[in-house]
Order: structure tokens, then sequence, then C-alpha cells
């Protein structure tokens, strides 16, 4: 039936849902699970949850690593909800805010039987959601049939894992002519992916030859540091060189992917900094959060840069990352332009990092 949703359009239900809370089903026709995040997560369905058998609090190896938690599983720690456990206790486990205040947890009891496949995709939906990447679980017989009783989202596993990993093709919607400060012959591109995700922006400035290298730059949103001025960080500088570059050079694409926080989300690079007041640098600061060093997708880029006519391109970076993900996605790397912006006494450490742990030329 034309009306049926199809698999993608479920799994950006499912991301709705788990912000605001409600929970999502994740199995077949047989078993499954019954999730919830644990950042939105309300007393009154901690307990509904508990009422349906014994949940576990899935979290990701980086987390368990911090919390000094076995991770039976490898990549994630199926914790144990003690008995008495509230819905503060599961965000306490979920959100480092006050890790060194409260260090003890515990005792943290890891589940270590059963398969952990749908706890570890459970993961990547919340991840998606750029909520804090722990999640409530617990088992249920008939998914389906729980699911249609309670009218919940359903996930079918395979589908929902094939979904998250792919690409979504991004699609144009719309394009206009914006003269610009640092470079007036400007025209901003706007990319929607095809499962209605986040958009994403180009700024094209002149009218770049389609079939010479372009100067180009993968800029990831960053709005502490492109709109307020944060001196935390060195995007902001980045952003408006790359853009004065393009204009005295008269052609250039700017690609400007909404990957705030290295594709955290800025609720939770905020965090991630008050992590950093806290002593940590910006890597150790994600791991404790329970997310990689980087968890952006730079085949975004490489996306669009083809939808806009370009194989090749001489790419404005510090980041080696960035060059080799075009590449691998079929777009000719014939340049890596170096990017230089002035340093701070706010950013020096965080610079430094990024050289030491990230692989960044500075």
């Amino acid at each position: 039936m034309p009306f049926l949703p199809t698999p993608s359009e479920l799994t950006a239900r499912a991301r709705a849902d788990l912000r605001v809370g409600l929970p999502v089903i994740l199995g077949g026709e047989g078993a499954g699970l019954v999730l919830l995040a644990a950042e939105t997560l309300q007393p009154h369905r901690l307990e509904a949850l508990r009422n349906l058998g014994d949940p576990v609090l899935a979290i990701t190896g980086r987390r368990a690593e911090t919390l000094k938690a076995r991770a039976y599983d490898g990549d994630l720690a199926r914790l144990i909800l003690p008995e008495g456990a509230d819905a503060g206790w599961v965000r306490a486990v979920a959100d480092p805010a006050d890790d060194l205040r409260v260090p003890m947890k515990g005792p943290l009891i890891s589940a270590r039987d059963g398969a952990a496949d749908l706890h570890r995709l459970a993961i990547a939906l919340v991840k998606s959601a750029q909520l804090l990447p722990a999640v409530l679980a617990v088992a249920v017989p008939d998914a389906a049939g729980f699911a249609e009783r309670v009218h919940l989202t359903r996930l079918v596993p395979e589908a929902t894992r094939k979904d998250l990993d792919r690409h979504h093709a991004l699609m144009p919607v719309a394009a206009a002519r914006m003269p610009m400060e640092l470079a007036e012959a400007g025209r901003l591109h706007i990319y929607r992916p095809d499962n209605g995700g986040v958009e994403h922006y180009a700024i094209e400035v002149g009218r770049p030859d389609r079939d010479a290298p372009v100067l180009a730059r993968l800029h990831s949103a960053c709005f502490t540091g492109d709109v307020l001025g944060s001196l935390k960080c060195d995007c902001g500088p980045q952003l408006r060189t790359a853009l004065a570059t393009m204009g005295q050079a008269g052609a250039g694409v700017l690609l400007y992917l909404n990957q705030e926080g290295r594709g955290i989300g800025l609720a939770n690079k905020m965090r991630a900094y008050s992590l950093q007041d806290q002593g940590f640098d910006t890597v150790e600061a994600n791991h404790r959060l329970g997310f990689e060093d980087d968890e952006r997708d730079f085949r975004l880029g490489a996306d669009i840069l083809r939808r806009m006519g370009f194989s090749q391109a001489r790419l404005m970076t510090n980041n080696p990352r960035k060059v080799e993900m075009l590449e691998a996605e079929g777009i000719a790397v014939t340049e890596r332009v170096p990017l230089v912006t002035p340093t701070n006494r706010h950013n020096q450490h965080y610079l430094a990092v990024k050289a030491a742990k990230s692989g960044h030329l500075l």
C-alpha cells in the first residue's frame, strides 16, 4: 500500500519518538526489545518498563570504560538495573556531568549472557537522534503484537540497520543568489536527504569551472564558533578565512554540513564543553559521554560536490581524514590547501589535541 511507511520513514519517526520520551519497539514477528532513551526517560515509563520484565541499560564501551563497568559485549555493556534504581540513577549513569562529584555509581553489574545485537542497534539509533548514547531495553516475546496493542513505532532490525548504515542521497531543494561580505558573488544551495533528515548547504562563490579542480572546503556547523565567535575553537576563523580566500580567488565551494560537535549535536557538544572545564580534553570528553573521537560522515560532502557537477577538488583542510573520505567516495583531491588561522590562549590546548590525537596538520 502506498501509504505504508518505508523503513527510512519509520526510523525517522522512531527518532522523534525517542526524543520526546516515547518507547520504540525493535524486533520482527517474534521476540524483540522495548526501548527508551536514557536521556528522555520519565519515571512512569520506567515503572511500566519494569512491569514488562528486567530492563538493562545499554551503554557504549567508551562510557563503560569511564565507569569501570565490564563490557562483555566488546563495544557496549548491558548494565543490570539494581532494585530501586530510579530515572535519576539511569541519567547519572548515562550522563557524565557529575562523574567527578559522585564517582561511585555502582556496583555496576553487566549482563554477559545472550546476544547484544539489538542493543548495539538501539545505541546507533539514539546516536542518530543526537541523544546521549544510552538505552533502556527490556525483552518482549511478541514485538509485533506488543507494538500494535500499545500503538508504538516498531522497527524491523535488519531494515533499520541498513537504513542507519547507508548514505541517504541529498536532494537539491532551493538555491538563490546571496552576496556576502567576504565573497560578493555568492549563491546558496540547500540540500535535504531523502529520509527527511537535517539539511546541508553549499555556498558557491563565483562560477567555478566544473571541468577543473574546485577550491572547496568541508566545514562542519559550529554554532558557538561560527555565530557566537567562541574562542574555544578555530571554526569561526576557518569559515571566514575559507570564504575570503574563495572570494579573492573568484571561485570556490564551501560545504556547510550540519554535523555540530563532530557529529554529536549541539547539546552533547555543550556537555563536552562542560567536561573540558573539569580538565578533560575534547577527545576525552567525547569518550566520557560515550561517543567516539569523531562521529561525522563526510560522504555528505562528496555527494553534494557530485550533484553540483564537480569530480575534482583542491581541498582546504588540515584534516587528512577529509581527503581520504573524498577520495574514497570518488572525488579526486588534487591538492590539500592548508587552512592557517590565528590561535589564542583559549584554543591552544584544543588545537594541540587535534594535532596529537586526531592527526590534524597544524
